[in-house]
């Protein structure tokens, strides 16, 4: 003859998974305050990111990070908070220069890129090293600045000064209360 569980036993079971089951799924507030925060579900992250704008079908600009956060706010912007190196490249596919920095912010409303800590814009060309705390570039106005302290080193000197303005391509540039030795040519 088969076994036939008894209806007593059957109710007891199932009694006993339900309450399994409301004792498995139970966790406290700050837990779930904790995983909430670490979601972030405005956030969009991307490790070892590397992005290439071309332009006319060539590659101008590679970009590199570890980190990549894409905060999808109101006012959206990304940021790069375990730095970024940048490099630059010409026509014909051969690199003009090249940035890095700890942090960056991208501004969308703003039209506006932030780089921070420790910046450095190194000319392959004219072999010139900008080194700085702070780059701002305004899209609007292609324009580059900063009013923190700035060091320029060419192969014949260095240049100091507290504040810098720069066309986006860095061909040309001025520095703000300038001091150093620099040489004029004659």
């Amino acid at each position: 003859m088969p076994f036939k569980p008894s209806l007593q036993i059957h109710k007891t079971l199932q009694y006993l998974i339900i309450s399994l089951l409301f004792v498995g799924c139970q966790n406290s507030i700050e837990e779930i305050n904790d995983l909430t925060e670490q979601m972030q579900p405005d956030v969009e992250t991307v490790c070892d990111v590397e992005i290439l704008y071309s332009e006319e079908g060539k590659m101008r600009v590679q970009l590199e990070g570890p980190l990549l956060l894409r905060h999808k706010t109101k006012e959206p912007f990304t940021e790069f908070p375990g730095g970024v190196t940048v490099t630059f490249f010409e026509q014909s596919l051969k690199p003009t220069s090249k940035l890095t920095a700890k942090y960056a912010i991208r501004r969308e409303k703003d039209s506006e890129t932030v780089v921070r800590d420790s910046v450095i814009w190194y000319n392959i060309y004219k072999k010139e090293q900008l080194e700085t705390e702070e780059l701002i570039w305004n899209e609007k106005t292609n324009k580059i600045s900063s009013d923190k302290f700035v060091k320029i080193t060419t192969e014949t000197e260095s240049i100091f000064g507290e504040g810098f303005e720069a066309d986006q391509n860095f061909t040309s540039y001025k520095i703000k209360k300038i001091h150093g030795q620099v040489r004029i040519k004659k």
